[in-house]
């Protein structure tokens, strides 16, 4: 199988089929269902952080409720899951499948991304109940379009550190980066599909933090806030 992929590539996935598609979606799926917060919690004494905190399988409960060395290591499980769904997969080949000439490399690629981040949110393994897909969602982007993920990182920055809220900082990112990507790679391009649905998804799965956003009783951050209120 021959692919050339990257940021609104016009070349093609050379002999590739629906049967294909499909299997490597359901293979992003199972790879996106692997819980980093679990899996290291299993590993580091037991720890189930859905039974902690905001009840969150992601980074930020990890960070809040176990602390910095158990929040890297589920951010890197949980990126590099992205990443492989959408750098690894669409190259594999799947022995007796039978192959035609296929889509777009990056259509793959956002399709493979998009089944992680999934996975993440509603993981097969752990009673589809996971995380909210951002550190997950920002792996694939490093491969489907990194100049869209350096604006996320940017925008993330710029927000926590200045209101301390992660989930706001979460969804205005990523919306950010889609109005980039609309803007620089056009609205018809794989990066610009996928982050538009992404953005939709993301602010699903932050729709209790918005609620408390509204209410003004969602939590800060704070040790990640620049400027902060003296007591």
């Amino acid at each position: 199988m021959l692919i050339c992929a990257g940021p609104g590539a016009s070349r093609h996935i050379k002999n590739c089929n629906v049967t294909e598609i499909l299997l490597k979606v359901l293979l992003a799926y199972l790879l996106g269902s692997v819980l980093g917060a679990l899996w290291v919690g299993r590993f580091l004494g037991h720890v189930d952080i859905r039974k902690m905190g905001s009840g969150n399988a992601g980074g930020t409960n990890a960070l809040r409720t176990q602390g910095w060395f158990f929040a890297a290591l589920v951010v890197v499980i949980d990126v590099g899951k992205g990443a492989l769904a959408a750098a690894w997969l669409p190259l594999v080949d799947i022995p007796g499948i039978p192959a035609a000439t296929g889509i777009e490399a990056g259509w793959l690629q956002v399709a493979c991304g998009a089944a992680a981040v999934v996975g993440h949110v509603f993981p097969l393994y752990h009673g589809f109940r996971g995380g909210k897909g951002a550190a997950t969602l920002a792996g694939a982007l490093a491969f489907i379009n990194w100049q869209a993920l350096l604006v996320i990182l940017v925008t993330w920055l710029l927000i926590v550190s200045l209101s301390g809220y992660v989930s706001l900082a979460t969804t205005v990112s990523i919306a950010v980066a889609a109005v980039y990507c609309g803007v620089t790679s056009g609205i018809s391009s794989p990066a610009f599909v996928f982050l538009l649905i992404m953005t939709l998804f993301i602010v699903f799965t932050h729709r209790s933090n918005i609620a408390r956003l509204r209410a003004g009783t969602e939590n800060r951050m704070a040790m990640l806030m620049l400027f902060k209120k003296k007591p």
